[in-house]
């Protein structure tokens, strides 16, 4: 049975036969990532083609050596992509169907962390909700097409516990022009955009094949997500939960995950064949549980559609 210390190679172990021949893009996947990980240990299993989607093509060169080096036979392709830049997602999407016109699982993992400066992106988007949502709203639809050619296809979408921190705020969603703005509120916002999208895909999709599943992967101090950040800054988190909502925040168990631990809940999430009868579904600690009501309710998995759709200026009907 997996658990909390459940590591990739025991993840792969189980569900190589799950990889063999498939098409895997991974967008934001740079090393060190959890992207990273996950795609080094797919390498393992004998995939066809792995694509990284990714801002700086100096931090995923390292990554596609170490794949040669596994499996010189596998198919790998870099597409530069900065998912808060709408026009560069759109041009990136167009090279990606290119050369995969069939994409068998598509793991969005790019993201930032309790940015303290409140920064807009280039569509004036506030810059967390921007990078760990919205362009990945607007990449995945637009590979739509390619993953529902697969036939059985999967989606794959990378959240946080800090979710708890917030329910989205459709009412300030962008902090007043920044007169709201609270780093950890902001990312929190950012997270539960994460499930409320992935559930709001999958309940769209399932019918079509489409497995929809959002992960917590665990926390863990080797990837570059929050190298920005202090021990004092992640000491704030308490208050602002309390401030947000009223209660005290619990981090998870365990505390820390390793390198390998940290990518097997997300592998789980690409490769388990039990999971397309429960989509969409939330993992933590390679289990599905149930996430908090704010982060599933479904009239809010409407609202972030809408306004996704609004913010990146095109309809997805399915």
């Amino acid at each position: 049975m997996f658990d909390g210390q459940t590591t990739s190679e025991e993840v792969i172990e189980a569900f190589k036969p799950q990889i063999r021949g498939k098409t895997f893009v991974l967008i934001g996947a740079g090393y060190p990532s959890i992207g990273s990980q996950m795609a080094t240990y797919l390498a393992g299993g004998s995939p066809a083609h792995i694509l990284i989607a990714s801002r700086t093509a100096s931090k995923v060169e390292p990554l596609l050596k170490t794949i040669a080096e596994i499996d010189s036979s596998i198919k790998t392709t870099f597409v530069q992509v900065d998912t808060t830049d709408h026009v560069a997602v759109r041009e990136a999407a167009h090279k990606i169907l290119a050369v995969a016109p069939k994409i068998n699982v598509l793991i969005h993992t790019a993201g930032a962390m309790a940015t303290k400066e409140y920064t807009l992106d280039k569509q004036g988007i506030e810059f967390q909700l921007s990078a760990n949502h919205v362009g990945g709203f607007l990449l995945t639809n637009l590979l739509m097409p390619a993953l529902l050619a697969a036939g059985e296809s999967r989606f794959v979408n990378l959240t946080s516990s800090g979710y708890r921190l917030t329910p989205f705020r459709f009412d300030d969603w962008n902090y007043s022009g920044g007169e709201t703005y609270e780093p950890w509120t902001a990312y929190g916002q950012a997270k539960t955009a994460n499930i409320l999208f992935a559930y709001g895909l999958g309940k769209r999709l399932k019918h079509r094949g489409l497995t929809s599943t959002v992960v917590h992967p665990g926390y863990n101090g080797d990837t570059k997500l929050g190298a920005h950040l202090t021990w004092e800054d992640y000491g704030a988190i308490d208050g602002i939960m309390r401030q947000n909502r009223g209660i005290e925040w619990v981090w998870d168990e365990p505390r820390i995950k390793t390198f390998s631990q940290i990518a097997a809940t997300p592998l789980i999430a690409a490769l388990d064949p039990d999971l397309p009868a429960k989509s969409p579904s939330f993992l933590q600690n390679s289990q599905i549980h149930e996430p908090e009501e704010h982060a599933t309710d479904p009239e809010s998995v409407e609202k972030l559609w809408q306004l996704s759709e609004e913010l990146v200026k095109q309809k997805f009907e399915y």
